[in-house]
């Protein structure tokens, strides 16, 4: 382990992989928050803890919530296979880095669109920004491995 951390690249998709997680709570944590202001619970043990039965049931910005949350899982699990693969691929740091730090950047954006409900196509941008160093990292991949398949 302390090989990895000593490799650059690899410390550097570290942190902005650290980032991503805490900024996944963060939407789990927004979601609950929400559930529990706007008193609408997915599930009627929660709803007849918090009032009632007449909770159990849903919000749409809550689901909103719900949907941004669903939406991190989607796409940051990816990204973290794809940039662990890649920071042993030898990629040059600076490289490296913009690929950790667009996806970052977009990622967070697509989340404040998502949850401010952001005039379109703000989230759709920011979507397809975040995909452009996924699909170069897999691409990268897939080139140095391709010989060994």
């Amino acid at each position: 382990m302390a090989a990895l951390i000593k490799n650059e690249v690899f410390s550097c998709f570290v942190f902005y992989g650290v980032l991503l997680v805490i900024k996944m709570y963060t939407i789990a944590i927004i979601t609950g928050q929400m559930r529990l202001r706007k008193k609408a619970f997915a599930n009627p043990e929660d709803a007849l803890r918090h009032g009632g039965l007449q909770f159990h049931r849903e919000d749409p910005y809550v689901e909103r919530c719900r949907r941004a949350h669903i939406n991190d899982l989607e796409n940051i699990l990816p990204f973290l296979f794809l940039g662990a693969i890649y920071s042993m691929t030898g990629p040059t740091l600076a490289v490296a880095r913009l690929h950790f730090l667009v996806f970052f950047v977009a990622r967070v954006l697509h989340s404040v669109a998502y949850l401010c409900a952001l005039r379109a196509p703000t989230r759709s941008l920011a979507y397809t920004v975040a995909q452009i160093p996924c699909i170069s990292m897999a691409l990268q991949i897939l080139t140095l491995v391709a010989a060994y398949a």
